[in-house]
């Protein structure tokens, strides 16, 4: 007879893995709809930085120090959603240990950054870094991986810029050329 894992420690590998290999996760505060941010997973949470004149919008999301917020986690290669996890809002003050610690993760991540060298002083002029937490009930969060009625599943709204006709007689020719060469 084998042994199973107890369902909540599946839950925290599901949402710890998930949401390491996910570019992208998106943030439902208290306030307005969800929002893609990017983050990194360090010490057990998702950190993100945002609200600064260059970096990504926080304010708007109602994420507030002590409160929650709900976390939605994409598959990586399909896109889809995965999972599904309550956070614990906690804002780290600049340059505390746990603020270092996660700006210390963040600044290798964040792309295109025009002051690389001095982005970490920026940040804590005039930015929010935030660490959501996976909410823990009796030990252990709680990852919903069930979105069946309310998938929010839609059709793309119709546009001028989509092609329904035939593909050119000569496409097929030329993408072959292409390849040998």
């Amino acid at each position: 007879m084998t042994e199973t894992a107890p369902q909540p420690l599946l839950d925290q590998a599901l949402i710890e893995e998930a949401t390491k290999k996910s570019g992208l996760i998106w943030v439902q505060g208290t306030e307005g709809p969800a929002r893609a941010l990017w983050h990194v997973w360090h010490d057990g949470a998702a950190c993100l930085v945002g609200d600064g004149p260059l970096e990504q919008p926080l304010a708007d999301l109602g994420l507030t120090d002590g409160g929650t917020a709900t976390v939605t986690v994409r598959s990586k290669d399909k896109g889809g959603r995965l999972v599904a996890w309550t956070a614990r809002v906690t804002e780290a003050a600049p340059h505390s240990e746990p603020w270092e610690a996660a700006v210390g993760e963040l600044k290798g991540k964040r792309l295109n950054a025009p002051d690389a060298d001095t982005m970490p002083e920026r940040w804590a002029r005039e930015c929010r870094v935030l660490r959501l937490a996976p909410v823990t009930g009796d030990g252990a969060p709680t990852a919903r991986t069930d979105f069946g009625a309310d998938a929010q599943a839609a059709r793309p709204l119709p546009t001028d810029a989509t092609t329904r006709e035939p593909v050119p007689a000569a496409l097929p020719k030329l993408l072959r050329r292409k390849r040998r060469g």
